[in-house]
């Protein structure tokens, strides 16, 4: 008995491990776990045949605000945004081949952050807030690029792109203290909250912002994700295989970027989730990235979304951000990968 499945139609071909594909299933049913008691959860406790019904729209009316207004979104918010960390995360790993890479260890959620921050001190007042998203992802995009020609020497190698991403991180996290220091202080303590990662006040409109995103470039990395494999074998294996490098290396760089800045423009700088999901995807499913990314995505999601549960609920009248918790546990495990790998 086969333990692939195989979907074939025209020029296009999927396979994936059944092993892998039940990995999945359980991490789906996690995720709708986490959701439903994210939405019972809190100062008031909501019974599960009143979230079922009112999700449904047959509801007694009593908790809608609480569910619909409140919630609900900020638990899709935060499972939009762990899930294109996730895939970002993995996507740089794969390109970059070093363990340690993620969107904010090589400088694409730094350079969203100061973007961010230099919209709220200089233009929070003047300009419409519900351009700030737009400010972040032109912040992380300029930046990459900045990354990318700088690291192009004949094409771009992954050691100097991880090599120049760790410096503009520093020097863009520099100067977004800088810039926040020397403003006032009410300024400075919105664009703070902003920066450790918040859902607070997370709405639907902020979700169908991110959808799309979310939706377009995660299965753009799915249809790229056997490129992401060859680029594993190295430079010169990839090229006799016929693979346009650069090309690929740089449209995947780029989808990893969008994910990476959207989440940023929406949650703020939530740290390590796209460092620590493909890790733990990895260890469920291997290398391979058609089913590496899809539970990178599922890992990401999970993540963000107990983060937020916890940072919620486990310190009211307290609403701590997720980031906070993210960090907590990200920032270790990035020094264990430091000690793992110190020899390679």
């Amino acid at each position: 008995m086969s333990k692939f499945i195989t979907v074939r139609k025209g020029n296009f071909s999927f396979l994936i491990e059944k092993k892998n594909l039940r990995v999945m299933s359980v991490l789906f049913v996690s995720l709708l776990i986490t959701l439903i008691l994210s939405i019972g959860i809190g100062s008031t406790l909501v019974p599960l045949s009143e979230i079922i019904q009112t999700l449904f729209g047959q509801g007694s009316k009593q908790y809608d605000f609480i569910i619909l207004s409140l919630r609900l979104p900020r638990v899709l918010v935060a499972i939009l945004i762990g899930a294109a960390l996730g895939v970002s995360g993995a996507i740089l790993q794969g390109v970059i081949r070093n363990p340690l890479a993620s969107p904010d260890i090589i400088g694409i959620t730094n350079g969203a952050a100061f973007a961010a921050t230099a919209f709220i001190v200089y233009l929070g007042g003047s300009v419409s807030i519900k351009l700030l998203p737009l400010a972040a992802i032109i912040g992380a995009i300029t930046v990459s690029v900045l990354i990318y020609l700088l690291a192009w020497k004949k094409g771009v190698s992954p050691f100097r792109l991880v090599l120049i991403g760790i410096g503009m991180a520093t020097a863009m996290g520099s100067l977004t203290t800088f810039m926040i220091v020397v403003t006032n202080a009410y300024t400075a303590a919105e664009a703070y909250v902003w920066l450790t990662g918040s859902i607070y006040a997370a709405s639907m409109q902020k979700f169908y912002v991110l959808l799309p995103f979310v939706l377009v470039f995660v299965i753009l990395a799915l249809v790229l994700s056997r490129n992401v494999s060859v680029q594993e074998l190295g430079d010169d294996v990839a090229t006799s295989l016929g693979s346009r490098v650069q090309l690929q290396r740089f449209l995947l760089v780029f989808i990893s970027v969008i994910l990476a800045g959207a989440a940023v423009a929406i949650g703020g700088a939530i740290g390590f989730v796209g460092l620590i999901a493909p890790h733990i995807s990895r260890k469920m499913v291997g290398a391979s990235f058609g089913s590496l990314i899809p539970t990178a995505a599922l890992v990401g999601a999970l993540l963000v979304a107990l983060a937020d549960l916890i940072g919620r609920t486990a310190f009211q009248p307290y609403d701590v951000p997720a980031g906070i918790f993210t960090a907590a546990i990200g920032a270790p495990f990035f020094i264990y990968l430091i000690y793992r790998n110190r020899n390679k």
